[in-house]
């Protein structure tokens, strides 16, 4: 089932009512002037189960604490914004898997070989997928195809970075000198914003498949509370850059994020995607991504299942 992700950027209650989250509009639940009719009328309601991702992007939504608790105990991602409406929190459920502790322990006692091996396999389909988007915008990557070949157990060589040297100084022709970068122009911030949305729907997926978004098999940064969530998601990175690129040809004005370019960046979770010899929505992948890792921990299976562009 592929699960709803939704996005409030208005002043709104969000409560629950049997099993259902309960969207009230302040402006018409506040004014004593309307009939209870038209009050029930202007609700909406959406099953709890249906939802798998929720971005909170107003400063006047409330939320209610029975909400948020049958959200987690759904495993779904609440994403929160900051002022300046970019995503800037994420709260995943604690207890995602019923067999857990024996997933955690999986996890926390992979040899540093494992380890390796699985990233080596993660940066080298991250390199084939940017090749891809390169190739589909008629730019050549024959160099980053030769790369891929050249990625070393814990990509010793560091070939991700050589790799996306080339990619981000060729993948917007029509910028010059373009640089990716946080803090930079745009379309940065539609990079930013469609990674952070990926980024919360690898580490639901995470925790859904009983791991650690904190334990990563590279990324180790002490603040980082997601670094698996991080290393996971590397390979679906080139989706949102191709989104973006779509975004920035098609002639919008993508200087300001508005809410149509949201809807846009929002609908990655559904962007079909080609894992396994199938066609599936990206949050499905992601899904089967986490599910391979763990059986890679486990000892059942020797390679990570990642989508192919």
């Amino acid at each position: 089932m592929i699960k709803r992700t939704l996005y409030f950027g208005n002043p709104s209650y969000l409560s629950l009512r049997n099993g259902q989250l309960v969207l009230r509009l302040p402006e018409v639940s506040k004014n004593d002037a309307l009939p209870d009719t038209f009050k029930r009328e202007a609700e909406r309601t959406i099953p709890i189960e249906d939802i798998g991702v929720v971005v909170l992007d107003h400063s006047q939504i409330t939320v209610t604490h029975g909400l948020l608790e049958a959200l987690l105990e759904n495993n779904c991602a609440v994403i929160t914004c900051d002022k300046n409406r970019m995503p800037v929190g994420l709260m995943l459920p604690l207890c995602g898997n019923t067999t857990q502790t024996e997933r955690f322990r999986h996890q926390l006692t992979a040899s540093q070989p494992l380890k390796k091996q699985l990233w080596q396999q993660t940066v080298q389909q991250k390199i084939a997928n940017q090749a891809a988007v390169l190739e589909s915008r008629g730019i050549g990557a024959r160099n980053m195809r030769a790369w891929i070949g050249e990625v070393r157990s814990g990509d010793t060589g560091n070939m991700e970075a050589r790799a996306a040297a080339y990619y981000w100084s060729a993948l917007f022709p029509e910028f010059k000198g373009f640089r990716r970068d946080r803090e930079g122009n745009p379309p940065n911030q539609l990079l930013n914003y469609g990674y952070a949305i990926v980024r919360a729907v690898v580490a639901r997926a995470l925790v859904v498949s009983g791991l650690l978004p904190t334990w990563g098999i590279h990324h180790h940064n002490r603040y980082n509370a997601y670094c698996l969530a991080d290393d996971v998601m590397e390979p679906y990175r080139p989706y949102v850059d191709k989104l973006v690129c779509d975004i920035v040809a098609s002639g919008a004005d993508y200087a300001v994020m508005t809410t149509d370019l949201k809807a846009k960046l929002l609908s990655l979770p559904v962007v079909e995607v080609d894992i396994q010899g199938r066609r599936s929505p990206l949050m499905v992948a992601v899904a089967q991504t986490t599910a391979s890792l763990y059986k890679c921990f486990s000892g059942e299976l020797r390679k990570i299942v990642y989508p192919e562009m």
